[in-house]
C-alpha cells in the first residue's frame, strides 16, 4: 500500500546541503545528472510525492529521459522541472544552477549579457529570460515585515530615466522607496569600551506609481509591522504615519545632504549602493522591468551574511511557480512581485 502525502505534515523538511564555494558548486554540479538529482531533492525534501495519487515513494527514473520521474504506485510520470521556472525549458540545468549560483552568491549578480557570455548561451533572449525567471522567484511568499523588533530609516530615492533640466524637481525617473532596519546605533559600548558600527537590517525596497502619502502608506502597511519606528525627512508623503500607528521621527533636511548623512545614514548607504549597481552592472533598467532588479538586489542584501546558501534558497523558491514566459515579459504582460 502506498504512503499518502497528507501524513507528510508530520514529517521535518530535510533540505540537501549546499556549496560553500566556488569549488564545491564544480564539484557537486560536475553534470546533468547531479543537477537533476538536486533539483529533485529540493522540491521534494521528503521524498518524491505523485501529483496525481499523492503517494510517496522513490519513484521509477527512465535513462532516455532523464528529467521524468514515474510514480510506482499509478504510474504517473512528471518532470522534474515541470512546474517550475525550468518548465519545458530546452536549456541544460547545468547552465540553469550556474545562473543562480551567480546571481545569488556573487555581490554584484551577473547581468544577461554577462551571462549569456560565461555560460555559453546561443541567444541573448535565452540568457535574458533565464535571468528573469530567476528573479521572479526572488520574492519570498508569505515573507516578513519589518521593523518589529528594531527602529527603521526611510526615504524616497528616483532611478531610471534623466532628470529634466532647468526645472528642480522634474524628473521622469521612477520613485522607488527604501525601508531599512537599524540593528545597532553608533557610540561606545559601556561594557566593551569599544565603538560599535551601525548595522543594517532587512530591507524592502518598492518602485512606487508617484511620490503620494496615499503609494507611502501601501507600502508602510504591507511591509512594515504595526508600531514600528521610522524616521524620515519631514516631506508631506510621510504625513500619515502616526495615524496609522508608527512611531514616526520627521527630521527636517531641506536636501542638506549633510543632515542626510547624519540622520539616515543607512538608508543613504543603500541608496548609493542601489544605484551604483544599476548603473554598473546593467547601465541602466527600464520601468517595467525595475521591480524585478529592485527585488533581486533585496534578495542578496538580506542574505548577505549567508549567501551559500541563499542559492539553495532560490532554487526552492523556484519550485514554486513557472515564472514570466518570455512573451509575457516582452509585451509587458508579466506583473512582477513587490515587497
Amino acid at each position: 500500500m502506498p504512503q499518502i502525502a497528507q501524513n507528510e505534515n508530520r514529517r521535518t523538511n530535510i533540505l540537501p546541503g549546499f556549496p560553500n564555494n566556488l569549488l564545491d558548486f564544480q564539484r557537486m554540479f560536475s553534470n546533468e545528472a547531479a543537477c537533476l538529482q538536486y533539483l529533485e531533492s529540493v522540491r521534494w525534501p521528503n521524498g518524491f510525492i505523485c501529483e496525481k495519487c499523492e503517494s510517496i515513494g522513490d519513484p521509477f527514473r527512465l535513462t532516455k529521459r532523464p528529467r521524468v520521474l514515474v510514480c510506482r504506485f499509478c504510474r504517473h510520470e512528471i518532470s522534474v522541472t515541470a512546474g517550475t521556472i525550468m518548465h519545458r525549458t530546452k536549456t541544460p540545468i547545468q547552465v540553469w544552477f550556474w545562473a543562480a549560483y551567480l546571481v545569488a552568491t556573487q555581490t554584484p549578480g551577473i547581468s544577461a549579457l554577462e551571462a549569456q557570455k560565461k555560460l555559453g548561451i546561443a541567444r541573448y533572449e535565452t540568457a535574458y529570460q533565464v535571468m528573469q525567471k530567476l528573479r521572479s522567484a526572488m520574492m519570498r511568499p508569505g515573507r516578513d515585515q519589518i521593523g518589529d523588533k528594531w527602529p527603521l530609516e526611510m526615504d524616497i530615492t528616483y532611478i531610471g530615466g534623466k532628470h529634466k533640466g532647468g526645472v528642480q524637481g522634474k524628473t521622469n525617473k521612477a520613485p522607488v522607496i527604501v525601508g531599512v532596519e537599524v540593528r545597532r546605533k553608533e557610540g561606545i559600548n559601556p561594557q566593551t569600551g569599544k565603538r560599535q558600527r551601525t548595522l543594517a537590517g532587512r530591507m524592502r525596497l518598492r518602485k512606487l506609481p508617484n511620490k503620494s502619502a496615499t503609494s507611502v502608506d501601501k507600502f508602510v502597511k504591507d511591509c512594515i509591522a504595526h508600531g514600528a519606528t521610522i524616521t524620515t525627512d519631514d516631506g508631506t508623503e510621510y504625513a500619515n504615519l502616526n495615524a496609522l500607528g508608527y512611531a514616526h521621527r520627521p527630521i527636517a533636511m531641506r536636501g542638506d545632504r549633510a543632515k542626510m548623512d547624519l540622520w539616515l545614514p543607512m538608508v543613504s548607504t543603500v541608496t548609493a549602493n542601489l544605484k551604483a549597481w544599476i548603473d554598473g552592472t546593467f547601465h541602466g533598467v527600464r520601468k517595467p522591468h525595475m521591480q524585478a532588479y529592485l527585488n533581486e538586489f533585496m534578495f542578496r542584501f538580506n542574505r548577505r551574511f549567508y549567501r551559500p546558501v541563499s542559492f539553495r534558497t532560490l532554487l526552492w523558491l523556484g519550485t514554486q511557480h513557472t515564472g514570466p514566459t518570455y512573451r509575457e515579459l516582452y509585451d509587458g504582460d508579466w506583473v512582477h512581485p513587490e515587497t
